[in-house]
């Protein structure tokens, strides 16, 4: 089968940045779906493990955390899917990803496709949708929603990028006050469509905007951009016993005294983790992808897909690279096979 990858981490304007390779199709064990692919979506994910590393790889490493496919094969312990359906999923860190025709996943982490969605549309959701439910509901311990009174207020951190855009959503429907940041017209647009109240400027003094918004503190903050650079800002805003999540790593040491005085929580968010480490509770990520398609299909959450391309080739992948990387993508970015 073919898949697109590489064999060394190089800039994207190198010829062999990404690559098509030809490889035997993947055998499935117990649990696991065969897919074919229909469409995979590009994340930052992908840009930072293509550029991150030295040497020559023996074998290709295949990208992707998103895809929407047909199941094809399942494994002899497989009792949630049956060949023929129709699934999205973000897939594990440790195989190969969603760049290829097909794609042997645990069917612990996969849910059914909203049927009411294009490939392109479901395509889109899966990693980022995990990420914000499991950063809100499990880390932040949010109740779930329908949104009920809003009497607890939330900062997200970048509210335009692609976890932002459905985080905000979820926080939305959980009924929460959203503020969310961003800095350009069209990102303040695009977020008070997507379940923003209001909005701050990450550009400027968060500490400064959130105040002149009539908050002293705030009870949760979700951290998705520049941890580093807004940590002083968190620390401030932070309401005693509040809780605080990010999903972008420091490259400084963070100062957890700051929160000491307030008796704040601070929590990481990987969306890989449960698949990375095969902990008890992955069959949760079916279950948060299930809640999903529901959401999803009912209209209560949007798709943020916002560029669709055609076909799934090396040109079009470097052309989602290049999106990704410019750091000014609203939503996300898909590719389909057709």
């Amino acid at each position: 089968m073919k898949v697109i990858g590489f064999k060394e981490h190089l800039p994207l304007t190198a010829a062999n940045s990404l690559q098509e390779f030809e490889v035997p199709r993947p055998q499935v064990q117990e649990h696991d779906l065969l897919v074919e692919v229909a469409a995979v979506s590009v994340n930052p994910v992908d840009v930072g493990v293509r550029r991150t590393g030295h040497g020559v790889l023996q074998k290709p490493k295949v990208l992707g955390w998103d895809a929407v496919g047909i199941v094809k094969e399942i494994g002899s312990a497989v009792t949630l899917f049956k060949p023929g359906e129709r699934v999205f999923y973000a897939g594990s860190f440790k195989r190969p990803g969603s760049n290829s025709e097909y794609q042997v996943v645990d069917e612990r982490i996969v849910g059914h496709a909203p049927e009411k969605l294009t490939d392109a549309q479901a395509a889109a959701v899966p990693l980022t949708s995990l990420t914000a439910w499991e950063a809100l509901f499990e880390q932040l311990e949010i109740a779930q929603g329908p949104a009920k009174e809003r009497t607890k207020t939330i900062l997200i951190i970048n509210g335009a990028g692609g976890v932002g855009s459905i985080a905000t959503q979820l926080a939305d429907w959980a009924g929460l006050k959203v503020i969310a940041s961003a800095s350009r017209r069209e990102t303040i647009r695009w977020v008070k469509q997507h379940g923003a109240q209001q909005t701050v400027n990450h550009r400027k003094n968060l500490v400064t905007e959130v105040r002149n918004l009539g908050y002293q503190y705030v009870d949760y903050i979700l951290g998705l951009s520049d941890l580093d650079g807004h940590w002083a800002e968190i620390a401030a805003l932070i309401k005693p016993s509040g809780r605080i999540a990010a999903i972008t790593e420091n490259k400084r040491p963070l100062d957890l005294k700051k929160l000491t005085k307030k008796r704040a929580k601070f929590a990481w968010e990987w969306m890989y983790t449960k698949s990375y480490y095969q902990t008890p509770d992955m069959l949760s990520q079916h279950v948060i992808l299930e809640k999903m398609a529901a959401l999803l299909d009912q209209g209560i959450i949007k798709s943020t897909v916002t560029q669709e391309l055609s076909p799934f080739n090396v040109a079009n992948l470097k052309r989602a690279h290049e999106l990704v990387e410019s750091n000014h993508m609203m939503g996300k970015v898909v590719i389909c096979k057709q």
